[in-house]
């Protein structure tokens, strides 16, 4: 009997699977439904039950750290546990923060609100009105999906607002321009969606008067992916994103744009208190001075209005040497955090009448992982408070608070989650298919047998970098039970800055994919382990290197873990987001670039009679970013040619592992139980047993 290999790259448009993309069709659920029983069936038993419950007790956790942002004199954190697993929005003041046992304030229980509504209510967050802090435009996803709800809600009465601004469910933001007029950014209503699905204009939306009469005072090209408005006190910003790397900027009044900002679309800009930040994607030249990619230069806004651009170099890159973001502004200064060889620096620039003052910030950490950000979240309220937070592989987060020069005074620290006996940290370099050398970390035993159960991870996608952090779930599941990790930082993410990205997008996204298996070969090589015994995961941009782990390089992996993952690059446009990723992959449509995209386009490139490794793809229902029908589809095509596979997709949680932390334990407990099962790994707490 034939195997039905369709879609092939002869014939990429003949797909036989295009009913599972119909999300919610009765045929594809019900096809969902039964491979969901026979993976739980298959796989849900061994140690699963326990480790979802130790997973779940960790996630669940009182003694984790409470994240804060300060609006006025109050501290606002969203809160998970077991006995408020959609979670508590609550506030505190920083003299009880600091101390050993907070005293929380209530503002929004989810769960009550859920129970109440009879709604399946997600919390993603809150526009808070600046410098009052009085009024909030809640945002609120059924299931978690993107599409949002916005709705008022008094922070002095802790209620929804009666009669108050709500914004229908769509993809969209808000910001408030005064307490009486928003700027809605939003894909609700006829011709107010990008082919993205994101918002297309922005209006004006007086309060009284009914939202779809809300005046349009901006937009964009419904080819582009979104514009937002955002309303600061001196200003009003009117922000075109083009796709992921091309912006244009202009300001203006709450009544819409008066100026436009001229600069390349390249270039990334940030400005507060009339002083600008600016880092190009590719050379810039101002001036008859040229600037190579990540420079970050700074200047006087009101000059650059004009368009007499004056900069001062702030930051040179270096081949592995990079700013991470533009800067953080503290009261009186910008920190810029510096990512050197993938260990953090800091220095501080201070703009004055006579130029720009570049520091070096003394007593920050210089080994890990670090982020930084203003305790204050408006840029006109803050006092030069900062808040880092620093961590390692085998090393809790750490959160201090600090003013700039000051040593950072530690306010919170998190437990170890797993026992760190006997693990050392190590890096290595691997040798990728152009000869160019991939970075990975390395966390486990001291020594090596060659037999090491390696759970190896990547991303290597969108500029992002993808770090070696403290993970419970690997420490706990993973490394507490002589396992091994490893963290490969291939080319796509932004370890290495613009370069390295570009390295790895359109058609260098299959070098990254070469990068992903030259360090499984690598780990080999230096006898630390052997192909069998390598999991790999990814998910998301990492679905499509997961996917062609699979086809392309299936004898370096003993099992795969795919996950919310991206796969189909013939159709990946129509779905979805799918159109704003063009600019990261290419565009199906034109040959020249469905050329590239073919050679790693997985769905496309599965064979019959192939000897694959098991894999276990995952994605969920309500993901309404990457379309489960990748997923589905690549799940079914490989069922086809009898190859090992797996498919897993809870109901709800959006571009995630689940709305809760209960549904995040049992989805990540599953994926290691098939990983560590097909790897052959029998960990020493089953061996007791």
């Amino acid at each position: 009997m034939a195997v039905d290999l369709r879609p092939t790259l002869d014939a990429p448009d003949d797909d036989p699977h295009l009913w599972l993309e119909e999300i919610d069709g009765e045929k594809a659920v019900a096809w969902v439904e039964q491979q969901n029983a026979r993976t739980l069936e298959a796989h849900a038993n061994g140690r699963y039950a326990t480790d979802r419950e130790i997973l779940r007790a960790i996630f669940d956790a009182t003694d984790k750290i409470p994240y804060v942002q300060r609006r006025g004199d109050k501290l606002y954190n969203f809160w998970k546990d077991e006995t408020h697993p959609r979670g508590l929005w609550r506030r505190t003041t920083l003299e009880s923060f600091v101390s050993a046992t907070p005293d929380w304030e209530t503002v929004l229980d989810v769960d009550a609100l859920a129970a109440t509504e009879n709604e399946d209510w997600i919390w993603m967050g809150a526009h808070v009105i600046p410098r009052t802090y009085d009024r909030a435009m809640l945002r609120l996803s059924r299931g978690g999906g993107d599409a949002i709800v916005l709705r008022e809600f008094d922070l002095k009465t802790c209620t929804f607002v009666d009669g108050g601004f709500i914004v229908p469910e769509a993809k969209g933001s808000a910001s408030w321009a005064d307490p009486e007029i928003l700027l809605v950014s939003s894909a609700s209503g006829e011709d107010m969606a990008t082919t993205s699905g994101y918002a297309r204009t922005v209006r004006r939306w007086e309060r009284g008067t009914p939202f779809e009469a809300a005046e349009v005072v901006a937009e964009t090209d419904r080819a582009n992916m979104l514009i937002y408005g955002n309303a600061c006190e001196t200003r009003t910003w009117f922000t075109e994103i083009v796709d992921f790397f091309t912006t244009r900027n202009r300001v203006g009044t709450p009544q819409g744009p008066t100026h436009d900002i001229h600069l390349p679309g390249h270039v990334r800009l940030y400005e507060v208190d009339g002083h600008f930040l600016a880092k190009p994607r590719e050379p810039w030249t101002v001036n008859d001075a040229t600037y190579a990619p990540d420079t970050l230069l700074g200047g006087d806004f009101e000059t650059l209005l004009t368009g007499d651009i004056a900069p001062t170099k702030l930051f040179t890159p270096g081949p592995r040497r990079v700013l991470q973001g533009l800067g953080t502004w503290d009261g009186t200064g910008f920190i810029l955090q510096v990512l050197d060889n993938l260990q953090p620096r800091f220095q501080r620039a201070v703009p004055a009448n006579n130029g720009w003052q570049i520091d070096h910030l003394p007593h920050m950490p210089e080994f890990g992982i670090t982020n930084l950000w203003a305790l204050d979240e408006d840029d006109e309220d803050r006092d030069g408070t900062l808040c880092l937070d620093a961590q390692d592989p085998l090393t809790p987060s750490t959160l201090s608070f600090f003013k700039a020069g000051e040593t950072p005074g530690p306010v919170k620290s998190a437990p170890a989650r797993f026992n760190p006996a006997g693990l050392q940290i190590r890096q290595f370099e691997a040798t990728s298919s152009d000869g160019e050398k991939i970075p990975y970390t390395v966390v486990g035993p001291t020594t090596d047998d060659g037999d090491a159960p390696v759970h190896l991870s990547g991303y290597g996608g969108f500029g992002l970098p993808r770090l070696a952090g403290y993970s419970a779930t690997l420490g706990k599941l993973w490394l507490e039970r002589g396992g091994t990790t490893v963290t490969a930082h291939i080319r796509g993410g932004g370890e290495f800055g613009t370069p390295w990205h570009d390295a790895g997008r359109n058609a260098g996204k299959a070098l990254s994919h070469d990068d992903f298996a030259a360090v499984a070969k690598d780990l080999v090589d230096r006898g630390i382990t052997k192909p069998e015994r390598i999991a790999a995961e990814g998910g998301s941009n990492g679905g499509i290197l997961i996917t062609n782990m699979l086809t392309r390089y299936p004898a370096r992996f003993g099992a795969l873990f795919c996950t919310i993952p991206l796969i189909d690059m013939r159709r990946y446009t129509k779905l979805l987001a799918g159109a704003s990723w063009i600019a990261e992959y290419g565009d199906p449509d034109k040959p020249e670039e469905w050329d590239w995209l073919s050679k790693y386009s997985a769905y496309h490139n599965v064979e019959a009679n192939k000897n694959y490794p098991p894999i276990l793809i995952a994605t969920a229902r309500r993901d309404d970013r990457v379309h489960p029908g990748h997923a589905r589809k690549m799940t079914a095509k490989l069922e086809g040619v009898g190859a090992n596979v797996w498919f897993y997709e809870p109901a709800a949680g959006g571009h995630g592992y689940g709305k809760d932390n209960a549904e995040q334990a049992a989805f990540i407990a599953l994926g290691y139980e098939f990983l560590a099962r097909n790897i052959g790994w029998q960990s020493a707490d089953q061996t007791q047993r």
